[in-house]
């Protein structure tokens, strides 16, 4: 997990950022929040740090102010978030170097993005030392995302699935890709072919209902996309027929 510092002088925006976005999901685990700039300053002095989320003003230093008091940390990240949309404060912190300029009300979708962003730039920066950690991450994430095929194979998509694990969809399909070897909706289908394959072989179902069963509309469309599979139709299949069997008159 990268180490995160929330900073606004606005204590109901901070818990609500803090609270309420799922960083654990993403990679993030935020260590400390405060609504004084100074004492954040202080504590980063201290402890590890890996990413400040900073408003940018504030009463006693702005969050451009900290940015430049933070440049002697080369690999921390800092992200502003500001309710002013003032180029002026945009070109600053770009000379600052700093990741990116988010606007209050910070929209959900523009923060994960952003966090998404920052995490690759993390990832790498720390690819020896934090390999096995990145890797136990997308374990976790695969995992999370099988176990919810396994027992939503019906309605099952990629939004709702990247939904619960706190990520985008495009980053899921990314990262699920990678790692499994084969795309989400390719699992899916394989996960509801052979679900409809055991079904197949109890006489207590029919076509029709299997094919509602495993998600599809029609059992028209079903058998269209069990043939893709297997090679062979739901009705052959139940008859003992397998891919590679000769048919016969």
């Amino acid at each position: 997990m990268y180490q995160l510092v929330i900073i606004d002088d606005e204590k109901k925006i901070l818990d609500g950022i803090a609270e309420i976005f799922p960083w654990n999901n993403l990679g993030f685990e935020v260590k400390e929040r405060f609504t004084r700039a100074k004492e954040a300053l202080d504590y980063i002095a201290r402890e590890q740090v890996d990413v400040v989320l900073t408003d940018i003003c504030m009463p006693d230093m702005s969050g451009l102010e900290l940015a430049k008091e933070l440049k002697v940390y080369e690999d921390l990240q800092i992200v502003v978030f500001s309710s002013y949309s003032d180029y002026k404060y945009m070109r600053e912190a770009l000379q600052l170097n700093i990741g990116d300029y988010l606007l209050k009300p910070i929209n959900y979708n523009d923060l994960l993005t952003c966090f998404e962003k920052v995490k690759s730039i993390l990832d790498e920066k720390n690819s020896v030392t934090e390999e096995n950690e990145v890797m136990g991450y997308y374990e976790s994430i695969i995992n999370r995302v099988d176990e919810y095929v396994e027992n939503n194979f019906q309605n099952a998509n990629l939004s709702s699935v990247a939904e619960i694990v706190g990520i985008s969809s495009s980053y899921l399909s990314k990262i699920y890709k990678e790692n499994k070897g084969i795309g989400f909706s390719e699992y899916l289908n394989k996960v509801r072919m052979e679900k409809a394959g055991s079904m197949l072989m109890s006489s207590d179902y029919k076509n029709y209902e299997i094919a509602y069963h495993v998600g599809y509309d029609s059992p028209k469309n079903f058998t269209r996309a069990f043939k893709a599979y297997y090679q062979v139709t739901p009705r052959e299949y139940r008859n003992g027929i397998r891919p590679g069997d000769e048919k016969k008159c």
